[in-house]
């Protein structure tokens, strides 16, 4: 794999990304707002980080910090759902 644009990982949480930043885009909520556009924000930004590294070892390392923020992430939309900002 030569481009960071031709991994599907990185592709799908790109989308995600967008789709939560529109989601929650009109979210009054500014603290719960910037905290999971933020972290969601962060899954693709450190995807292609480790990526464009061009080391398997630091990819490898990117990749772990990246299921942390997917915990996150999944923890924050559990959250939204519960206290009504959005239906899953």
């Amino acid at each position: 794999m030569n481009a960071l644009e031709g991994l599907d990982v990185w592709r799908r949480n790109r989308n995600m990304a967008v789709q939560i930043c529109t989601v929650f885009a009109r979210c009054r909520d500014y603290g719960f707002k910037d905290l999971i556009t933020r972290t969601a924000v962060s899954i693709p930004s450190n995807i292609a980080e480790g990526f464009e590294r061009n080391s398997k070892n630091d990819f490898i390392m990117y990749l772990k910090i990246v299921r942390g923020f997917c915990a996150e992430v999944r923890t924050q939309l559990y959250i939204a759902e519960e206290i009504k900002y959005i239906h899953l």
